[in-house]
């Protein structure tokens, strides 16, 4: 059986999920501005149950967002997804403070809806980005 020397999206957000939890922002930074290829991944990270790792995101987009300001957005898709009602509240701020951070009128649109979202959490953190 032939080896394949690819790494499944599964196994690559195991492994960038796992060095945010041990606090390697860096190293997944130099990841992402190596290959912008990782951004779309972004949004299934953001669901570890580790704190650490969610904190990790904010982090690792900051340095982003100041680095290459024009990538961030290439989360945006990845993001989506996790402001739906029936994802978990904590989920869904993470995902806000993301867009948050990645701003421009794309990701700022996005938290619009969220500015009376039923977690009283979630709707302030979207109205903070928004200056609301």
């Amino acid at each position: 059986m032939p080896k394949s020397d690819q790494i499944s999206d599964e196994e690559m957000i195991r492994v960038i999920a796992d060095f945010l939890d041990q606090g390697l922002v860096g190293n997944i930074v130099s990841m992402f501005k190596a290959d912008n290829g990782y951004y779309p991944l972004v949004g299934e990270i953001l669901k570890d149950e580790r704190f650490a790792v969610r904190l990790g995101v904010s982090v690792l987009f900051e340095e982003l967002k100041e680095q290459h300001p024009h990538q961030v957005a290439l989360a945006l898709p990845g993001l989506i997804p996790l402001l739906a009602k029936t994802t978990p509240a904590y989920v869904r701020g993470e995902a806000v403070s993301i867009l948050g951070i990645i701003g421009g009128d794309e990701a700022l649109a996005l938290l619009k809806p969220l500015m009376h979202d039923e977690d009283p959490q979630v709707a302030e953190i979207a109205r903070d980005y928004l200056n609301i």
